[in-house]
Protein backbone atom coordinates (compact mmCIF):
# COMPACT_ATOMS: atom_id res chain seq x y z
CA UNK A 1 0.00 0.00 0.00
CA UNK A 2 3.17 2.38 0.78
CA UNK A 3 4.80 1.83 -2.72
CA UNK A 4 0.90 2.76 -4.67
CA UNK A 5 0.67 5.55 -2.55
CA UNK A 6 3.74 6.52 -3.53
CA UNK A 7 3.56 6.11 -7.07
CA UNK A 8 0.19 7.73 -7.12
CA UNK A 9 1.06 10.77 -5.25
CA UNK A 10 3.90 11.68 -7.73
CA UNK A 11 1.22 10.77 -10.63
CA UNK A 12 -1.14 13.25 -8.87
CA UNK A 13 1.94 15.71 -8.21
CA UNK A 14 1.15 14.76 -4.23
CA UNK A 15 3.49 13.67 -2.07
CA UNK A 16 3.21 10.75 0.32
CA UNK A 17 2.46 12.30 3.56
CA UNK A 18 -0.31 14.27 1.95
CA UNK A 19 -2.20 11.36 0.12
CA UNK A 20 -1.67 9.29 3.90
CA UNK A 21 -3.58 12.22 5.37
CA UNK A 22 -6.45 12.24 2.82
CA UNK A 23 -7.77 8.83 5.33
CA UNK A 24 -7.78 10.58 8.45
CA UNK A 25 -9.49 13.91 7.93
CA UNK A 26 -10.42 14.95 11.53
CA UNK A 27 -14.75 14.99 12.15
CA UNK A 28 -15.99 17.04 14.45
CA UNK A 29 -18.95 15.24 16.12
CA UNK A 30 -21.34 17.45 18.36
CA UNK A 31 -24.29 17.14 20.12
CA UNK A 32 -27.72 19.57 20.41
CA UNK A 33 -28.00 22.55 18.86
CA UNK A 34 -24.86 24.93 17.06
CA UNK A 35 -25.50 28.28 17.82
CA UNK A 36 -22.85 29.76 15.36
CA UNK A 37 -24.85 27.71 12.51
CA UNK A 38 -26.30 30.59 10.20
CA UNK A 39 -30.16 30.49 9.12
CA UNK A 40 -30.82 28.16 6.34
CA UNK A 41 -32.66 30.21 3.65
CA UNK A 42 -35.42 28.14 2.22
CA UNK A 43 -35.42 26.97 -1.56
CA UNK A 44 -38.73 28.10 -3.76
CA UNK A 45 -39.51 24.84 -5.14
CA UNK A 46 -42.60 25.84 -7.49
CA UNK A 47 -42.74 24.54 -11.12
CA UNK A 48 -43.08 27.65 -12.31
CA UNK A 49 -39.38 27.80 -11.51
CA UNK A 50 -38.78 24.50 -13.01
CA UNK A 51 -35.97 25.84 -16.89
CA UNK A 52 -34.97 22.19 -17.47
CA UNK A 53 -35.17 18.27 -16.85
CA UNK A 54 -32.43 16.25 -17.91
CA UNK A 55 -31.88 12.70 -17.99
CA UNK A 56 -29.29 10.80 -17.79
CA UNK A 57 -27.65 6.88 -17.43
CA UNK A 58 -25.58 5.88 -14.80
CA UNK A 59 -23.17 2.71 -15.67
CA UNK A 60 -23.70 0.81 -12.82
CA UNK A 61 -22.29 -2.56 -11.65
CA UNK A 62 -23.51 -4.46 -8.83
CA UNK A 63 -20.38 -6.04 -7.89
CA UNK A 64 -18.43 -2.30 -8.33
CA UNK A 65 -16.47 -0.61 -11.37
CA UNK A 66 -13.84 -2.61 -13.42
CA UNK A 67 -10.31 -1.66 -13.17
CA UNK A 68 -7.83 -3.90 -14.78
CA UNK A 69 -5.41 -4.83 -17.26
CA UNK A 70 -6.40 -7.04 -20.23
CA UNK A 71 -4.87 -7.79 -23.37
CA UNK A 72 -6.43 -7.44 -27.22
CA UNK A 73 -3.96 -9.28 -29.78
CA UNK A 74 -1.38 -6.73 -29.50
CA UNK A 75 -2.78 -4.02 -27.62
CA UNK A 76 -2.84 -3.59 -23.96
CA UNK A 77 -6.43 -2.65 -22.81
CA UNK A 78 -6.93 -1.00 -19.12
CA UNK A 79 -10.74 -1.37 -18.11
CA UNK A 80 -11.85 1.93 -16.29
CA UNK A 81 -15.76 1.74 -16.05
CA UNK A 82 -19.06 1.11 -14.22
CA UNK A 83 -18.98 3.83 -11.28
CA UNK A 84 -22.06 4.11 -11.40
CA UNK A 85 -23.66 7.30 -9.59
CA UNK A 86 -20.34 8.88 -8.58
CA UNK A 87 -18.20 8.68 -11.44
CA UNK A 88 -17.12 12.45 -10.85
CA UNK A 89 -16.65 11.94 -7.51
CA UNK A 90 -14.07 8.74 -7.87
CA UNK A 91 -12.49 10.25 -11.34
CA UNK A 92 -9.15 11.30 -10.31
CA UNK A 93 -8.92 8.18 -7.72
CA UNK A 94 -9.75 5.49 -10.10
CA UNK A 95 -7.73 7.58 -13.07
CA UNK A 96 -4.79 7.42 -10.72
CA UNK A 97 -5.61 3.90 -10.11
CA UNK A 98 -5.87 3.08 -14.16
CA UNK A 99 -2.51 4.58 -14.74
CA UNK A 100 -0.99 2.77 -12.11
CA UNK A 101 -1.52 -0.31 -13.79
CA UNK A 102 0.80 0.63 -16.71
CA UNK A 103 3.67 1.97 -14.59
CA UNK A 104 6.03 -1.46 -15.45
CA UNK A 105 4.99 -0.99 -19.03
CA UNK A 106 7.11 0.95 -21.30
CA UNK A 107 5.23 3.36 -23.61
CA UNK A 108 5.16 6.66 -24.88
CA UNK A 109 2.12 7.08 -26.05
CA UNK A 110 -1.43 5.94 -25.20
CA UNK A 111 -5.05 5.73 -26.25
CA UNK A 112 -8.18 6.79 -23.89
CA UNK A 113 -11.27 5.82 -25.42
CA UNK A 114 -14.14 8.24 -23.86
CA UNK A 115 -14.30 11.83 -22.77
CA UNK A 116 -16.37 11.61 -20.00
CA UNK A 117 -14.86 12.85 -16.96
CA UNK A 118 -12.69 9.33 -16.09
CA UNK A 119 -11.69 9.49 -19.63
CA UNK A 120 -10.23 12.89 -19.59
CA UNK A 121 -8.83 12.74 -15.90
CA UNK A 122 -7.03 9.60 -17.28
CA UNK A 123 -5.50 12.03 -20.23
CA UNK A 124 -4.65 14.20 -17.92
CA UNK A 125 -2.86 12.13 -15.62
CA UNK A 126 -0.71 10.36 -18.12
CA UNK A 127 0.41 13.42 -19.75
CA UNK A 128 1.26 14.73 -16.16
CA UNK A 129 3.67 11.31 -16.59
CA UNK A 130 5.09 13.26 -20.23
CA UNK A 131 3.32 10.61 -22.30
CA UNK A 132 1.44 12.10 -25.61
CA UNK A 133 -2.34 11.27 -25.90
CA UNK A 134 -5.10 11.25 -28.67
CA UNK A 135 -8.83 10.14 -27.11
CA UNK A 136 -10.76 8.77 -29.44
CA UNK A 137 -14.58 9.26 -28.83
CA UNK A 138 -17.74 9.90 -30.14
CA UNK A 139 -19.26 12.75 -27.61
CA UNK A 140 -17.34 15.25 -26.38
CA UNK A 141 -18.08 17.94 -23.66
CA UNK A 142 -21.01 19.56 -23.27
CA UNK A 143 -22.26 15.87 -24.74
CA UNK A 144 -21.62 13.53 -22.68
CA UNK A 145 -23.25 11.63 -19.56
CA UNK A 146 -20.71 13.92 -17.00
CA UNK A 147 -22.04 16.49 -17.90
CA UNK A 148 -25.61 15.93 -16.47
CA UNK A 149 -24.08 14.57 -13.43
CA UNK A 150 -25.47 16.70 -10.12
CA UNK A 151 -21.64 16.14 -9.23
CA UNK A 152 -21.87 16.48 -5.59
CA UNK A 153 -18.62 14.83 -4.07
CA UNK A 154 -20.34 11.54 -2.09
CA UNK A 155 -19.81 8.33 -3.64
CA UNK A 156 -22.89 6.97 -3.53
CA UNK A 157 -24.82 4.34 -5.84
CA UNK A 158 -21.34 2.89 -6.48
CA UNK A 159 -21.74 -0.67 -5.95
CA UNK A 160 -24.26 -2.98 -3.79
CA UNK A 161 -22.85 -3.65 -0.64
CA UNK A 162 -24.34 -7.11 -1.16
CA UNK A 163 -22.34 -8.09 -3.85
CA UNK A 164 -18.82 -6.13 -3.34
CA UNK A 165 -16.14 -8.33 -2.43
CA UNK A 166 -13.40 -7.01 0.26
CA UNK A 167 -10.60 -6.72 -2.04
CA UNK A 168 -13.16 -4.49 -4.11
CA UNK A 169 -13.84 -2.00 -1.38
CA UNK A 170 -10.36 -1.28 -0.28
CA UNK A 171 -9.71 -0.51 -4.00
CA UNK A 172 -12.97 1.77 -3.63
CA UNK A 173 -11.51 3.61 -0.14
CA UNK A 174 -8.29 4.18 -1.86
CA UNK A 175 -9.86 5.55 -4.74
CA UNK A 176 -12.10 8.08 -2.60
CA UNK A 177 -9.22 9.17 -0.45
CA UNK A 178 -6.98 9.73 -3.64
CA UNK A 179 -10.22 11.71 -5.57
CA UNK A 180 -11.33 13.94 -2.28
CA UNK A 181 -7.53 14.82 -2.41
CA UNK A 182 -7.50 16.05 -5.67
CA UNK A 183 -10.13 18.10 -5.90
CA UNK A 184 -9.29 19.78 -3.18
CA UNK A 185 -6.14 21.81 -4.65
CA UNK A 186 -8.51 22.45 -7.49
CA UNK A 187 -11.63 24.51 -5.32
CA UNK A 188 -11.59 28.17 -7.13
CA UNK A 189 -13.76 29.46 -9.88
CA UNK A 190 -11.64 28.39 -12.59
CA UNK A 191 -12.57 24.61 -12.29
CA UNK A 192 -15.72 25.25 -10.52
CA UNK A 193 -15.13 23.82 -7.66
CA UNK A 194 -16.14 24.65 -4.04
CA UNK A 195 -16.88 23.61 -0.25
CA UNK A 196 -20.38 23.30 0.63
CA UNK A 197 -22.19 22.26 4.13
CA UNK A 198 -23.97 19.14 3.68
CA UNK A 199 -27.28 17.55 5.30
CA UNK A 200 -28.29 14.13 5.98
CA UNK A 201 -31.57 13.99 6.73
CA UNK A 202 -32.82 10.80 8.98
CA UNK A 203 -35.66 10.24 11.00
CA UNK A 204 -34.00 6.83 12.32
CA UNK A 205 -30.86 8.11 14.72
CA UNK A 206 -29.32 4.57 13.86
CA UNK A 207 -28.46 5.58 10.14
CA UNK A 208 -26.44 8.41 11.33
CA UNK A 209 -24.12 5.70 12.90
CA UNK A 210 -23.39 4.34 10.06
CA UNK A 211 -19.92 5.71 8.32
CA UNK A 212 -20.54 7.68 5.01
CA UNK A 213 -19.25 7.04 2.07
CA UNK A 214 -15.51 6.38 1.54
CA UNK A 215 -14.82 6.82 4.76
CA UNK A 216 -13.46 9.65 7.05
CA UNK A 217 -13.19 12.27 4.18
CA UNK A 218 -16.03 14.78 5.21
CA UNK A 219 -14.31 17.73 7.45
CA UNK A 220 -16.98 19.43 10.49
CA UNK A 221 -19.06 16.65 10.51
CA UNK A 222 -21.53 17.13 13.55
CA UNK A 223 -24.74 15.49 14.77
CA UNK A 224 -27.96 17.61 15.25
CA UNK A 225 -31.81 16.80 17.14
CA UNK A 226 -33.38 20.28 16.67
CA UNK A 227 -35.66 20.08 14.15
CA UNK A 228 -36.88 23.19 14.95
CA UNK A 229 -34.03 24.45 13.10
CA UNK A 230 -33.45 21.42 10.49
CA UNK A 231 -35.63 20.76 8.14
CA UNK A 232 -38.00 19.58 10.56
CA UNK A 233 -36.07 16.37 11.23
CA UNK A 234 -35.11 15.02 14.58
CA UNK A 235 -31.52 13.39 13.60
CA UNK A 236 -29.51 15.24 11.32
CA UNK A 237 -25.78 14.98 9.93
CA UNK A 238 -24.09 18.27 9.00
CA UNK A 239 -20.55 17.91 7.07
CA UNK A 240 -18.50 19.73 4.88
CA UNK A 241 -17.60 18.19 1.01
CA UNK A 242 -17.07 19.66 -2.87
CA UNK A 243 -19.94 21.02 -5.50
CA UNK A 244 -18.30 20.79 -8.87
CA UNK A 245 -20.18 22.48 -11.91
CA UNK A 246 -20.10 19.87 -14.44
CA UNK A 247 -20.22 22.06 -17.65
CA UNK A 248 -17.26 24.81 -16.01
CA UNK A 249 -15.24 21.54 -14.60
CA UNK A 250 -15.12 19.41 -17.69
CA UNK A 251 -14.42 22.58 -19.87
CA UNK A 252 -11.35 23.19 -17.93
CA UNK A 253 -10.23 19.87 -18.19
CA UNK A 254 -10.88 20.11 -21.78
CA UNK A 255 -8.86 22.92 -21.76
CA UNK A 256 -6.21 21.67 -19.83
CA UNK A 257 -6.03 18.44 -22.25
CA UNK A 258 -5.40 20.26 -25.17
CA UNK A 259 -2.72 23.21 -23.52
CA UNK A 260 -0.63 19.90 -22.64
CA UNK A 261 -0.88 18.90 -26.45
CA UNK A 262 -3.44 16.66 -26.34
CA UNK A 263 -5.59 15.19 -29.49
CA UNK A 264 -9.44 14.16 -29.96
CA UNK A 265 -10.46 11.83 -32.58
CA UNK A 266 -13.86 12.34 -33.05
CA UNK A 267 -15.94 8.98 -34.10
CA UNK A 268 -17.42 6.12 -32.02
CA UNK A 269 -15.82 2.72 -31.48
CA UNK A 270 -18.40 0.16 -32.55
CA UNK A 271 -16.28 -3.41 -31.98
CA UNK A 272 -13.35 -4.67 -30.61
CA UNK A 273 -11.80 -5.13 -33.95
CA UNK A 274 -11.87 -1.23 -34.82
CA UNK A 275 -10.03 -0.30 -31.44
CA UNK A 276 -7.88 -2.77 -31.72
CA UNK A 277 -6.67 -1.11 -35.03
CA UNK A 278 -5.86 2.17 -33.43
CA UNK A 279 -1.94 2.96 -33.68
CA UNK A 280 -1.45 3.20 -29.75
CA UNK A 281 -0.41 0.14 -28.37
CA UNK A 282 -1.45 0.90 -24.88
CA UNK A 283 -5.45 1.90 -24.78
CA UNK A 284 -7.49 3.03 -21.72
CA UNK A 285 -11.03 1.67 -21.87
CA UNK A 286 -13.12 4.94 -20.06
CA UNK A 287 -16.34 4.09 -21.96
CA UNK A 288 -18.84 4.13 -19.49
CA UNK A 289 -21.77 2.32 -20.39
CA UNK A 290 -20.47 1.52 -23.80
CA UNK A 291 -18.58 -1.27 -22.09
CA UNK A 292 -21.44 -3.22 -21.94
CA UNK A 293 -21.51 -4.13 -26.03
CA UNK A 294 -17.73 -2.94 -26.30
CA UNK A 295 -16.71 -5.72 -24.36
CA UNK A 296 -19.65 -8.03 -23.51
CA UNK A 297 -20.46 -6.99 -19.75
CA UNK A 298 -23.52 -8.54 -19.14
CA UNK A 299 -23.27 -6.99 -15.72
CA UNK A 300 -22.85 -3.58 -16.44
CA UNK A 301 -26.80 -2.11 -16.99
CA UNK A 302 -27.70 1.23 -16.76
CA UNK A 303 -29.22 2.91 -13.48
CA UNK A 304 -31.67 6.27 -15.15
CA UNK A 305 -31.94 9.41 -13.36
CA UNK A 306 -33.95 12.71 -13.93
CA UNK A 307 -32.82 15.59 -12.59
CA UNK A 308 -35.12 18.80 -12.40
CA UNK A 309 -33.02 22.24 -12.50
CA UNK A 310 -34.63 25.16 -10.68
CA UNK A 311 -33.82 29.01 -11.26
CA UNK A 312 -30.27 29.58 -9.62
CA UNK A 313 -31.02 31.17 -6.51
CA UNK A 314 -27.50 32.77 -5.27
CA UNK A 315 -27.89 32.86 -1.61
CA UNK A 316 -28.25 29.31 -0.85
CA UNK A 317 -25.28 27.98 0.24
CA UNK A 318 -25.89 24.16 1.31
CA UNK A 319 -26.87 21.15 -0.04
CA UNK A 320 -29.16 18.51 1.08
CA UNK A 321 -29.96 14.61 0.60
CA UNK A 322 -32.77 12.94 2.71
CA UNK A 323 -34.50 9.26 1.33
CA UNK A 324 -33.42 9.12 -1.90
CA UNK A 325 -34.22 13.29 -2.82
CA UNK A 326 -31.48 16.18 -2.70
CA UNK A 327 -30.41 19.43 -3.35
CA UNK A 328 -27.79 20.94 -4.75
CA UNK A 329 -27.64 24.33 -5.87
CA UNK A 330 -24.82 25.40 -8.62
CA UNK A 331 -24.81 28.34 -10.34
CA UNK A 332 -26.59 26.99 -13.43
CA UNK A 333 -29.58 26.46 -11.38
CA UNK A 334 -31.18 24.56 -8.14
CA UNK A 335 -30.54 20.71 -8.69
CA UNK A 336 -33.35 18.54 -7.68
CA UNK A 337 -33.09 14.47 -7.41
CA UNK A 338 -33.52 12.12 -7.31
CA UNK A 339 -34.03 8.94 -9.17
CA UNK A 340 -32.49 5.58 -9.39
CA UNK A 341 -34.68 3.42 -11.78
CA UNK A 342 -32.34 0.34 -12.82
CA UNK A 343 -32.51 -1.06 -16.53
CA UNK A 344 -34.40 1.63 -17.62
CA UNK A 345 -33.07 3.22 -21.21
CA UNK A 346 -35.10 5.77 -21.84
CA UNK A 347 -33.73 9.30 -21.90
CA UNK A 348 -37.21 10.79 -22.13
CA UNK A 349 -37.96 12.96 -19.41
CA UNK A 350 -41.14 11.46 -17.26
CA UNK A 351 -43.63 13.98 -16.43
CA UNK A 352 -44.73 11.84 -13.12
CA UNK A 353 -41.20 11.79 -11.86
CA UNK A 354 -41.15 15.54 -12.27
CA UNK A 355 -43.77 15.83 -10.00
CA UNK A 356 -42.87 13.51 -7.73
CA UNK A 357 -38.98 15.00 -7.22
CA UNK A 358 -40.98 18.14 -7.00
CA UNK A 359 -43.40 17.22 -4.48
CA UNK A 360 -40.53 15.43 -2.24
CA UNK A 361 -38.27 18.24 -2.16
CA UNK A 362 -41.00 20.62 -1.19
CA UNK A 363 -42.15 18.66 1.82
CA UNK A 364 -38.43 19.30 2.75
CA UNK A 365 -38.65 22.76 2.37
CA UNK A 366 -41.98 23.04 4.42
CA UNK A 367 -39.94 21.77 7.27
CA UNK A 368 -37.59 24.86 7.64
CA UNK A 369 -38.66 26.72 11.01
CA UNK A 370 -41.39 23.94 11.94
Amino acid sequence: MKSRRRFIGSALGLGTAALAGCGGVSRLASEGPDKTAHKLLPVHVARERLIRTVVGLRPYRSEGFVLRLDRLGEKIVIHDYGHGGAGVTLSWGVAALAVDLAKDLQYDSAAVVGCGVIGLSTARLLQRRGKAVTIYARDLPPETTSNVAGAFWYPTSAYDSRRASSEFLQQFRLACQISNRAFQILVGRDYGVRWIDAYELQTDPAALEREQPGGALYPASRIHHDPTRYFGFPHVRQFSTMMIEPATYLDALLRDYYLAGGKIVVGEIRTRDELARLPERLVFNCTGLGARTLFDDAQLIPVRGQLEVLLPQPEIDYCYISNGSYMFPRSDGIILGGSFEHEKWSLTPDPELTTRILGANAGVMSGLGA
